[in-house]
């Protein structure tokens, strides 16, 4: 027995897809813009002794990599289920 499910059955699916794609690239470019702007904020401010500041920037560099590790890995994991539901 065969379990997939039919995007098809969805009006609009296509352009569903579309959106979430375009979402997708918009968080991922994003988050490598703010690693770029946090880590050279990070660096600066430790070079000039300003630690709360650095301190800041380190959070806004730990939470960009993690909001592109949630998006990359959200499609993981979508991939995922849909390879283990049609083997059910």
């Amino acid at each position: 027995m065969d379990i997939f499910p039919d995007f098809g059955a969805v009006g609009g699916a296509a352009e569903l897809q579309s959106i979430v794609g375009a979402l997708l690239t918009f968080v991922l470019i994003m988050a490598v813009l703010m690693m770029i702007i946090s880590g050279v904020t990070w660096a600066l401010a430790s070079a000039n002794g300003n630690f709360q500041t650095a301190t800041r920037a380190r959070m806004g560099l730990f939470v960009a990599c993690g909001a592109a590790a949630l998006a990359g890995g959200g499609v993981a994991w979508v991939n995922f289920l849909l390879d283990v539901g049609s083997t059910l």
